[in-house]
């Protein structure tokens, strides 16, 4: 089930289906949009980029998108999606199970034990900064 709300993808948006209802867009496209717009620095969770896009019960849709990031073009900072505690549960679709690790600390965010340290000062709401 889609949620009813519409989220409001940003203004750089320029996807085709931008302005459909949510069970009408691309939903990989969707997540690979919003992944892009985290900042250096910051971490979201699968949960938040799901209640963003209008499907909050999605998290591990947007889990299996994340997935195939590698494969996308622009490139899709996926290192910085993290599950709901902050835990690096994706780490080891990067290769090196390190890596993830190694991508979030050159960007200044501190991790130990696979676990974001500092999470909610850390966490990057599309809701929030993208406007709901």
């Amino acid at each position: 089930m889609v949620d009813k709300k519409q989220p409001r993808v940003s203004a750089h948006w320029d996807h085709p289906d931008a302005e459909a209802p949510a069970h009408k867009r691309d939903f990989f496209a969707d997540v690979m949009d919003v992944v892009r717009q985290i900042p250096r620095g910051r971490v979201t969770s699968y949960g938040a980029i799901a209640k963003y896009l209008g499907a909050a019960r999605s998290s591990r849709m947007v889990g299996w998108c994340m997935n195939n990031a590698h494969a996308v073009k622009p490139k899709v900072p996926a290192h910085r999606v993290v599950n709901r505690n902050g835990l690096l549960t994706g780490k080891h679709h990067f290769g090196d199970p390190k890596a993830m690790e190694g991508l979030l600390k050159k960007e200044g965010v501190k991790v130990k034990d696979d676990l974001v340290l500092d999470f909610a000062r850390k966490f990057w709401d599309p809701a929030v900064e993208l406007g709901f």
